[in-house]
């Protein structure tokens, strides 16, 4: 038995394809630098369709998360009295709780994009901004949580980051999802489960850890960035950021962000400095481990970026999850359409019996 699972197959899908050694991921038949110019709608249109509806369009999903929205933000007073005073992450589980078991998939993104935006307000003490269904999801949760109109520059990015990291195979969250959907729970279940699994600080749960550890890589003198990180990989600490399950070099998810975050300015030079304390890792690892790699992972460019759009770290999380939730819920209708309820088996290593 592996630990973790580790390739192990759990699940036939026509979803996405991983190749780690050659450094790609592929979205039903659709290479990740080739998903940026479709968008969020335009991936999520790839990958419901067949599954939500035929000869779906980036203007047609649009269209259905834009109406989603507006019914969302009608029953907002569902949950956010109670979510008031509670951190982003347990105020969005409040928010996917509240959801009928007839949700359908719009119904369920478009309530978390909502949300997001809501609870960042409500968290400010001010009061949720009504979605504009005409916009994209990613131009209107930038407006819904700042206020005003996003920068065409950060729609861009916050629609590139969505739609590149809408699917990753099967993480711990979209299987979770698959699980849940075997039973023939509800599509908001799957969700719910989805996103609970998601928030661990080994998941979704990773962006904002990050930027903490690059905030305080940033604040080492340059000269002394090398035995700083020595002395933390000695000390048995992880470096947030660092190091993938997957992919072992490579991830063309963080190079269309990257590419995305050079249109910024300051953001440009935080990309710099990604990009040393890429280097020093490589060399501090080779100390304390030899023959080890430490290469990044999709989180440090997912760090930058979302801060760049003016999201606090908090909702980092939260924010992600708007996104992924299309991946989970592609997962959840393949699963129940022509799956077996999902039954492992285990290994039983406790006391001796009969």
């Amino acid at each position: 038995m592996s630990d973790g699972l580790d390739g192990v197959i759990a699940a036939r899908t026509v979803l996405s394809h991983t190749d780690s050694a050659a450094g790609m991921v592929w979205v039903r038949g659709v290479a990740v630098p080739d998903l940026v110019p479709l968008g969020f709608e335009g991936t999520v249109a790839l990958l419901w369709d067949g599954f939500a509806g035929h000869d779906l369009t980036a203007a047609s999903i649009q269209t259905r998360l834009g109406a989603a929205r507006a019914a969302a933000f009608a029953r907002l007073e569902d949950w956010s009295a109670q979510a008031a005073n509670r951190p982003p992450a347990e105020a969005l589980r409040l928010c996917l709780a509240e959801l009928p078991d007839s949700s359908s998939p719009e119904q369920l993104v478009g309530a978390m994009t909502v949300a997001v935006g809501a609870i960042h307000r409500i968290g400010c003490g001010q009061a949720p901004v009504a979605p504009d269904p005409t916009l994209g999801t990613a131009a209107d949760l930038l407006r819904m949580t700042h206020g005003t109109p996003a920068e065409p520059v950060a729609v861009q990015a916050l629609d590139t980051y969505f739609a590149v990291m809408a699917e990753s195979g099967l993480s711990g969250s979209s299987f979770t999802a698959r699980i849940i959907a075997s039973t023939h729970a509800s599509l908001a279940a799957a969700v719910l489960g989805a996103w609970c699994a998601f928030t661990g600080p080994r998941h979704g749960g990773a962006p904002g850890p990050t930027l903490d550890m690059l905030d305080a890589a940033a604040a080492v003198p340059e000269d002394a960035l090398e035995e700083w990180l020595v002395a933390k990989l000695t000390a048995g600490e992880r470096l947030m950021g660092f190091g993938h399950r997957v992919f072992r070099g490579n991830d063309p998810r963080a190079e269309a962000m990257r590419a995305a975050l050079q249109r910024f300015g300051p953001a440009a030079a935080r990309v710099a400095f990604a990009a040393r304390l890429e280097q020093a890792v490589a060399k501090a690892i080779a100390r304390v481990k030899p023959g080890r790699s430490l290469p990044p992972n999709v989180e440090v460019m997912a760090a930058l970026l979302l801060d760049a759009v003016g999201f606090p770290r908090a909702s980092f999380t939260p924010v992600f999850a708007v996104g992924r939730s299309a991946g989970w819920i592609a997962h959840a209708l393949e699963q129940r359409a022509g799956g077996r309820m999902i039954r492992p088996s285990s290994e039983y290593v406790g006391p001796p019996v009969g």
